[in-house]
């Protein structure tokens, strides 16, 4: 970003800290009318959309094009979302376009009155009954959600629930949120879309599902056939010592269960999963392996394998 030279230093330091973007309204305390038209008609500064300027001639950054849109929303406006959660990190999820190619997400109050988007963006306003400090990061700039809030709105407004589990299981995963934090979203959203699916996969989430093929294997798989209930991402220690996980083992019956991402293509990791098979075949462990896409497309086939292994362990349900 090059801003061009700015004589009024308090201008140029509001500039500075808002990423070369202001409201008119407040670029006029520091100059006329007549010298901001000046800098836009000389090409110096631009206008992104009514009431907002740039203070400078070429293409906006990602950021700057956030903060022309909050101003354009007006200041209560706040963004959300998938918008808000990349903001803090958040990875996967259209992430590798940048945001004047995306959708832009927008937290606003009921009320607010629809504008027509700076830059012909694809910006879409959500209506909350109410945006408190609980919802708002105090401090983050541009003004965004918290990400906890971030994240159960994205999972809100994913178009299928699957992709509601893959966020919240992401933002976890990532380690970007506590499951507790985006539990407390939940429940103080009474009208929250996907309220009773979210409370059930964070619930599934806290018990060891990490991934989403793990949700997949729990809800498609062990409940929908009612097979016992496992346990999940069980620590066990290796014949040199090392601290291994398992990601689902009815230990009763000494049946493992590990779900093959596509990570498990790699030629190491496929190595260091056989290493641990073996350990555990040594203490008597049968492990089942799946690939997650079968785990999802075809779960009655997998319950019947692990149904048949467990019966030959003992079980007898």
């Amino acid at each position: 970003m090059t801003l061009f030279a700015i004589r009024n230093p308090e201008l140029a330091d509001l500039f500075a800290n808002h990423d070369g973007v202001l409201d008119i309204a407040t670029a006029l305390k520091y100059m006329t009318r007549g010298e901001l038209r000046w800098q836009v008609d000389s090409g110096r500064w631009q206008k992104p959309s009514r009431g907002v300027v740039a203070a400078q001639s070429g293409p906006l950054s990602d950021r700057q094009i956030l903060r022309a849109t909050l101003l354009r929303a007006g200041p209560q406006a706040a963004l959300a979302g998938l918008t808000a959660a990349r903001l803090e990190g958040f990875s996967g999820f259209g992430d590798r376009i940048s945001f004047a190619e995306g959708t832009i997400h927008l937290l606003v109050p009921s009320g607010y009155k629809r504008r027509t988007a700076p830059l012909r963006l694809n910006v879409v306003a959500h209506y909350a009954r109410t945006l408190t400090s609980e919802d708002v990061h105090p401090t983050r700039q541009p003004r965004r959600t918290r990400i906890a809030r971030s994240l159960v709105d994205a999972a809100a407004w994913m178009p299928t629930d699957r992709g509601a589990m893959a966020v919240l299981a992401a933002g976890v995963q990532q380690r970007l949120v506590r499951v507790e934090d985006l539990r407390q979203v939940v429940e103080r959203i009474e009208t929250l879309r996907r309220r009773g699916l979210m409370a059930g996969i964070l619930a599934d989430i806290a018990g060891g599902a990490q991934a989403l093929s793990e949700l997949d294997f729990t809800r498609q798989v062990v409940r929908r056939h009612r097979l016992p209930e496992p346990s999940r991402q069980v620590a066990r220690r290796d014949e040199r010592g090392r601290q291994r996980w398992i990601d689902v083992l009815w230990d009763e019956w000494k049946i493992a269960v590990e779900i093959d991402g596509a990570q498990h293509a790699d030629p190491l990791q496929r190595w260091d999963d056989m290493e641990r098979d073996n350990g555990l075949n040594i203490d008597g462990y049968r492990t089942l392996r799946f690939p997650a896409w079968r785990v999802r497309q075809d779960p009655t086939s997998v319950a019947r394998e692990i149904l048949k292994a467990l019966r030959e362990a003992g079980y007898r349900g």
